[in-house]
């Protein structure tokens, strides 16, 4: 576990294992559950009609198998891709994947979303519920409308289930055709993803053409159900057009095109296609938000490592165009925090949050000058008012629990993180900090719980079982009730991990 650190806007969660590094039978699993999103990295511009396709997949993958495959992919992905602990991506990314699948077609509501820390252009969605989501894209959405219909088209994907359709269409393919594309798949993930590719490109082509028609359907249809959903939440239907087009710029100039396109292709014809279809509805006003500005200035400066150089950007904002003057201010105040430059920075917050009082980034910035000045009271004054009105906000309690550790008051962390991970038990980042500040206060019995959910949650089960051993040996023999509840996590822990070996 990482030592305790000053805060910083950069801050991402620990990994421990890299790709190549897994387990054999880890990475094959991984490997086939990519199968399926990979192969759509070939689909051509070919103009066909938007088809309606039908459920013939079920009697081959069920929803609840879906779910379970999803579970255990899960595990593997997050032991190895750093997701960011900023509280407030998190929670914006998850509240406006929600609200946009109540406006869809989305029978199963629980979802898996992670907010991975990569500057790339890429959103996906894998069976089971699970959206993921690079912190990259919101450098490309100039709008919280065009940032949505990506997460509309993900959430499609989702609800028609693609996947177990693709399952299918693979049935009837030959088994060296399988074997090509998962000895493919397994190659992009260990030499490159141009490995990966040539190696699938000598696949029997009138095998592969057939695939690549039904990857084009499906996209067609997430494209057409993603827009009936932006429509149905009252969003701007011509947002998914002007984001296609944003994506075409992005891959006008690289030898390399973003990830995203490299499993949703976006061409001219597609373009066209998805401003023809928003005519068929009335074009809605698009007005800038300014809690989606404050959140892609956070991505944007969780990417820029290079303090002097942040600072310098946003003050070229303040004279630019991509952001507006609160934005903008926002921007060039949290460099400046994290540049150790409170003093200006103040300058800065306080007449924004004049303006603004019950902005929670605000909010949360002002307090995190103090926080530089070493003023945890100041902050933690700012900070307790704001949980006042809004007792279950994500990032009023993952900061306050962060600046009370920062001050040493480490019995009333642990309080306000106890009862966060009641409200958000898959969180690792806040076991992860649960841990933390149980080993400042010299609670080992502790530290072995938390850290033992930290790993469980990441898929890291032969660590989450050392911890609950060492749990067990420090556990007096009278607390029978204690020992019994950490031998049966344990045998639970142990049944996953074996589980998980089978599967892959």
């Amino acid at each position: 576990m990482r030592k305790n650190s000053k805060y910083t806007i950069n801050a991402v969660l620990p990994r421990v294992i890299p790709l190549h590094n897994l387990p054999y039978r880890l990475a094959r699993l991984l490997a086939a559950m990519l199968l399926g999103l990979a192969l759509s990295s070939f689909a051509g511009a070919a103009d066909l009609q938007i088809p309606e396709l039908g459920d013939s997949s079920a009697g081959l993958i069920s929803p609840a198998q879906e779910y379970e495959l999803g579970q255990k992919w899960l595990q593997v992905f997050r032991a190895q891709v750093p997701t960011t602990s900023d509280p407030f991506l998190q929670s914006y990314v998850e509240d406006l994947i929600r609200r946009l699948a109540t406006y869809s077609e989305l029978d199963d509501r629980r979802l898996e979303i992670l907010v991975i820390h990569n500057p790339t252009l890429n959103a996906f969605a894998v069976p089971g519920g699970i959206i993921g989501v690079h912190t990259g894209l919101f450098r490309y959405a100039d709008t919280e409308e065009q940032f949505s219909s990506v997460l509309a088209h993900e959430i499609a994907h989702l609800s028609q289930r693609h996947y177990a359709r693709r399952v299918e269409q693979q049935e009837k393919s030959s088994a060296p055709m399988m074997a090509a594309m998962l000895a493919s798949i397994i190659l992009g993930m260990t030499a490159g993803t141009d490995a990966g590719l040539a190696a699938l490109s000598a696949v029997n082509a009138g095998a592969l053409e057939a695939q690549l028609r039904f990857s084009r359907q499906m996209e067609q249809e997430a494209d057409r159900l993603g827009m009936e959903t932006l429509v149905r939440s009252g969003m701007d239907p011509y947002a998914m057009s002007d984001m296609f087009e944003n994506m075409l710029r992005a891959s006008r100039f690289t030898r390399k095109p973003p990830e995203f396109l490299m499993t949703h292709p976006v061409t001219e014809s597609r373009v066209s296609d998805s401003r023809l279809r928003a005519q068929q509805f009335n074009r809605g006003l698009t007005e800038a938000k300014l809690d989606y500005e404050m959140v892609k200035v956070r991505a944007q400066l969780m990417h820029e490592k290079n303090r002097s150089a942040a600072i310098q950007i946003f003050r070229d904002e303040l004279r630019g165009n991509d952001y507006s003057d609160t934005a903008a201010s926002y921007g060039l105040a949290l460099a400046l925090i994290n540049n150790g430059q409170s003093e200006e920075a103040e300058k800065i917050i306080e007449p924004l949050f004049k303006e603004y009082p019950e902005s929670p980034f605000l909010k949360v910035a002002k307090a995190d000058v103090f926080v530089e000045q070493e003023n945890y009271e100041g902050a933690l004054k700012i900070l307790r008012e704001a949980l006042k009105t809004n007792p279950n906000h994500h990032g009023y309690n993952t900061r306050i629990a962060e600046v009370l550790m920062a001050a040493g008051q480490y019995k009333e962390c642990s309080e306000v993180l106890r009862a966060h991970v009641k409200r958000r038990p898959k969180d690792d980042y806040i076991w992860y900090l649960l841990a933390e500040v149980e080993g400042l206060a010299g609670n080992i019995f502790e530290v072995h719980l938390a850290r033992a959910q930290y790993f469980k949650l990441n898929g890291l089960f032969d660590k989450a079982e050392i911890q609950l051993i060492n749990a067990l040996k420090i556990t007096k023999s009278k607390d029978e009730q204690t020992r019994a509840r950490l031998q049966q996590e344990l045998k639970e822990i142990r049944n996953m991990r074996r589980e998980l070996a089978e599967f892959g």
